[in-house]
């Protein structure tokens, strides 16, 4: 009985440990200095990511099954920007503690979003801003060009988002285009940008674009398209043969596909 008992002690231990621990393939974490102490930068997969900065942990577009998050902190604020299911995903958000989390997401989330998240939702457009939990948030346009109605991606549906943190302005493209408001940002510290052709914008594309806006730090993200990973590395080669100063920082979105 008492074997019984130890072996099945071990085991809860044991299945405990596994579900706090984070998935072995996820990428390694980074660190970003600010005037309110470290942003940490976690890479989730695709579009998704988690930053935590200031004992709140930022949830942006969780996607891929919640077995991606475990062991990172429940969110305090979720980021969504767009309504296709790599960024809108139902089934992730029901398998992740949402609630204590504030959901601040475009009019076409707000209306997609199930029930039982209406209360949590923040609704942004395109150009609103907004200050809570000591961060800044802005929405900032995110569209396919030529402009049509039958674009993947129409301007106002979704909403890219620069978030302001410990002095810090943090930018997230969403589905977009080399577009005229991401070519204006000013004072971009950090940003994820995309690039999946026919859905957004090719690598040369996105690579402009950041030549225009010069963050200091960039991440390309979202580089899965039609015919499988983006070339990031001529990205990177691209950005830096033009601009050495902005630190490309490659990381492992796709895990899986290696």
């Amino acid at each position: 009985m008492k074997l019984t008992l130890l072996l099945a002690a071990t085991l809860a231990a044991f299945t405990a440990q596994a579900q706090t621990a984070a998935p072995a393939a996820r990428a390694a974490a980074d660190q970003i200095a600010t005037k309110k102490g470290p942003l940490t930068v976690q890479p989730i997969t695709h579009g998704s990511v988690v930053l935590t900065w200031g004992g709140k942990t930022i949830y942006v577009d969780p996607y891929g099954g919640a077995a991606a998050y475990t062991g990172l902190a429940a969110p305090d604020v979720v980021f969504i920007t767009d309504i296709h299911p790599d960024h809108l995903d139902p089934k992730t958000l029901a398998g992740l503690s949402l609630g204590k989390a504030l959901m601040v997401v475009p009019p076409a989330v707000a209306e997609k979003l199930p029930a039982e998240y209406k209360k949590q939702v923040r609704v942004l457009r395109n150009g609103q801003k907004l200050d809570t939990l000591g961060m800044s948030v802005a929405a900032i346009p995110m569209y396919n060009l030529p402009e049509a109605a039958d674009a993947p991606h129409t301007k106002g549906r979704g909403n890219g988002y620069v978030l302001g943190l410990g002095g810090k302005n943090v930018y997230l493209s969403g589905d977009t285009e080399d577009i005229p408001e991401m070519r204006a940002l000013k004072n971009i510290d950090v940003a994820f940008v995309c690039m999946n052709l026919p859905y957004t914008m090719d690598v040369n594309q996105a690579a402009q674009g950041v030549l225009a806006f010069k963050p200091a730090i960039v991440y390309p993200y979202h580089y899965r398209g039609q015919n499988g990973l983006s070339d990031v590395a001529s990205f990177k080669k691209q950005v830096n043969a033009a601009d050495k100063k902005i630190d490309v920082r490659l990381r492992n979105w796709y895990p899986a596909a290696q």
